[in-house]
């Protein structure tokens, strides 16, 4: 994934300036999917906007500009969405660093593993809260979506919180019984 996709999708959504963008991956999509901070926003815009992708629709006061996602655009991001899934590069710390336990001596990977899963029980909680008030308040706009990303995440760290209960298991079991 890059970044002019992540922009691309949101302005398909909806138009949006610089600054708007910038705040959305502040929020949720910049805490579980994506990181961007407005020094690489503002960039990547003005090359899309080059590349045909974007146009600006309306300039405001402070140079403000609101841009929206032209056919081309629409069309790249239709091809990004619909290619087969695992065609993109693949960099996830997380991951990497479940390849790595392996370094560690055993009682510091069951350390590292019940990190994992104290920082999975936080996000379940988070995200059951964020599901449960969506639920309450249909939204509208990006965040209609947004509930199916919430779901997806929730089972995600479901998911990974039980492998990291599995994995503690295990390399106990590989340890042995600790003499006494």
């Amino acid at each position: 994934m890059s970044l002019s996709h992540a922009l691309l999708g949101l302005l398909a959504i909806e138009p949006a300036s610089g600054y708007e963008l910038s705040k959305e991956f502040e929020r949720d999509l910049g805490r579980y999917a994506w990181q961007a901070g407005h020094t690489s926003v503002y960039p990547e815009l003005i090359r899309m906007a080059e590349q045909g992708l974007v146009e600006v629709t309306h300039e405001g006061a402070r140079r403000s500009r609101t841009y929206a996602v032209t056919d081309k655009g629409r069309e790249e991001l239709r091809e990004w969405l619909l290619a087969p899934w695992g065609q993109g590069v693949v960099r996830n710390e997380q991951v990497l660093r479940l390849f790595l336990l392996e370094a560690l001596e055993p009682d510091e990977t069951v350390t590292a593993l019940r990190g994992l899963v104290e920082h999975t029980e936080v996000r379940i909680s988070e995200l059951r809260r964020l599901r449960e008030e969506q639920d309450a308040e249909p939204r509208q706009g990006r965040d209609t979506l947004g509930q199916l990303a919430a779901e997806y995440g929730l089972r995600q760290y479901q998911a990974t919180h039980d492998w990291a209960l599995w994995a503690i298991e295990h390399v106990n079991k590989r340890q042995g019984p600790d003499p006494a």
